[in-house]
């Protein structure tokens, strides 16, 4: 049973950074505990389409989901998205997917890692958590 949700920045930070304290907080989960949405595989997949050197991206990517299975957007995630969505509709910033990937964390019941946490803080049900910031406390 999952326990936390990367969101795409923090895959992202794992892909191409590897900064310490994340992969140190990683190292002491157990493997099946950190999963990633399919909207954030999504991303990242258009992440390694975009970038400049694709090959390299590929294999960096294929690594991540070797140790973070990818957990696919099924209805549970559909009907956690309706609150969420509905909580924000008068917001003006473009962040449709980050309420996808929110409601996906809400229907799975896990803790949401990301280093955005005021982007994801007025999405109702969501807990969230910074695996950067809590190193440096």
């Amino acid at each position: 049973m999952p326990r936390y949700m990367l969101d795409t920045d923090m895959c992202i930070y794992l892909m191409k950074n590897q900064p310490e304290e994340v992969a140190r907080r990683f190292s002491q989960c157990y493997v099946g505990d950190v999963v990633m949405s399919s909207i954030t595989y999504a991303e990242l997949e258009y992440g390694v389409a975009a970038s400049r050197n694709p090959e390299q991206e590929r294999i960096n990517l294929a690594g991540l989901v070797e140790d973070i299975p990818v957990m696919p957007f099924d209805a549970a995630a559909g009907v956690a998205y309706g609150p969420i969505r509905m909580a924000t509709r008068d917001a003006t910033r473009k962040d449709a997917l980050d309420k996808l990937i929110a409601a996906h964390a809400v229907s799975l019941d896990v803790m949401l890692v990301t280093n955005n946490e005021k982007d994801f803080a007025r999405y109702p049900g969501v807990t969230v958590e910074n695996w950067i910031e809590s190193a440096n406390h």
